[in-house]
């Protein structure tokens, strides 16, 4: 019986190339759902693709233009409250979360609490509610499956080490567009040299937050969450073939890599076939022809977001929750033009100062928490 999925963000990058995935796996998977924000057009093509039973879009116009489509045999549902039902449908067996932002935080926790595995491409929800969600995956005995690169890379080094050895693990990241740049330089900065990430292609928000480093912050606290290591044990290296996804150093000195083409189709199918190693489309790696791989310590002083990342997981409590919430509002604030590239980390690292945090929270401490920063960066702008 092929397993029952449900893709949060379908129309996105990693929605898209996970459909691929299983687009050539009939006979493994069935995908039950489908959710995207407002790109009625693509999910038109996907419900004529995939045939899911239950399909939502984020806004109600997006949705009520998809109904009046006509499209027989998919049910049409609105906004969260409608994801969270979704991802609770006994036919689904697998949740794969590509929702970008805090939004993807509720579905998660609903599909824990139902009993679904989980294929987590959403980084916000281990940054902003990492401790409410891997007590869920304990409680409720589901997978917590990484989709991104780097945490995939260090999960598969894992499978073949007792995790009593582990001493760090090493996150290498790309650099971004900005590698080489001065701060005078990055004061400048536009949106369109921001969006132009020289090795992967990802949405407009990831794409910034990998130019500000912000991105590799975010996966330091993702790391600490699914891996169980502090943040002294997490280093970041700058990587900018992203050949090597990311590392892992035990006890005894080795190290151990994880190397791959930059080709998000590769950690999709393993999040989604785990723990089987099948036959991909992407092309093998040659490392004749990778020639040199480089690496640099990151510079902080030019990308501030790494360390206000680190500061936030050091502090803990709700500090992650409030540094994902400022950097989701100041990112969104100069995609749009209002704020200039340094201004991200700027306005983040005054909504940490103001921020009091809340020691142990609960889900509504959080997204409490996650409500007030959001507001109160409106006032910082």
């Amino acid at each position: 019986m092929p397993l029952g999925v449900v893709i949060l963000g379908s129309t996105g990058s990693i929605g898209t190339q996970a459909l691929d995935v299983i687009r050539r796996m009939p006979t493994r998977f069935r995908v039950v759902g489908l959710a995207a924000g407002t790109n009625v057009e693509l999910m038109e093509e996907q419900i004529e693709s995939f045939r899911p039973k239950v399909v939502s879009l984020a806004s109600k116009e997006a949705t009520e233009k998809l109904k009046s489509r006509q499209i027989a045999d998919t049910e049409i549902i609105d906004g969260s409250s409608g994801l969270q039902e979704m991802v609770q449908r006994d036919d689904v067996d697998l949740v794969l979360n590509a929702i970008v932002g805090a939004a993807g935080i509720m579905p998660t926790l609903a599909a824990i609490e139902a009993g679904k595995d989980i294929a987590l491409a959403n980084k916000e929800t281990l940054v902003a509610a990492g401790s409410v969600v891997t007590a869920a995956v304990k409680r409720y005995g589901v997978h917590l499956l990484p989709v991104d690169s780097e945490h995939s890379a260090i999960f598969q080094c894992l499978q073949s080490v007792n995790e009593q050895y582990l001493h760090k693990v090493i996150l290498t990241a790309s650099g971004g567009p900005f590698r080489r740049s001065t701060r005078e330089e990055l004061e400048r900065a536009t949106i369109q040299e921001a969006l132009a990430h020289p090795t992967w292609n990802m949405g407009g928000k990831v794409t910034i937050d990998s130019a500000t480093l912000m991105n590799k912050g975010l996966e330091v606290i993702e790391a600490h969450w699914l891996f169980e290591v502090s943040p002294e044990h997490i280093e970041v290296v700058i990587h900018p073939q992203s050949i090597i996804h990311s590392l892992v150093e035990l006890k005894d000195g080795s190290i151990l890599a994880q190397l791959g083409v930059a080709d998000m189709r590769l950690p999709i199918q393993y999040a989604l076939t785990y723990p089987e190693r099948l036959p991909t489309p992407v092309s093998p790696l040659c490392l004749s022809t990778v020639g040199s791989l480089e690496f640099e310590l990151p510079d902080t002083k030019r990308f501030p977001c790494l360390s206000l990342a680190y500061a936030a997981l050091r502090a803990g409590g709700t500090f992650p929750t409030a540094l994902n919430a400022a950097n989701e509002v100041a990112v969104e604030a100069f995609l749009q033009g209002h704020i200039g590239f340094m201004d991200i980390p700027r306005l983040v690292s005054n909504a940490l100062e103001r921020h009091r945090g809340v020691t142990n929270p609960n889900i509504q401490d959080i997204l409490a928490v996650d409500a007030s920063v959001r507001k109160q960066m409106v006032n910082l702008m």
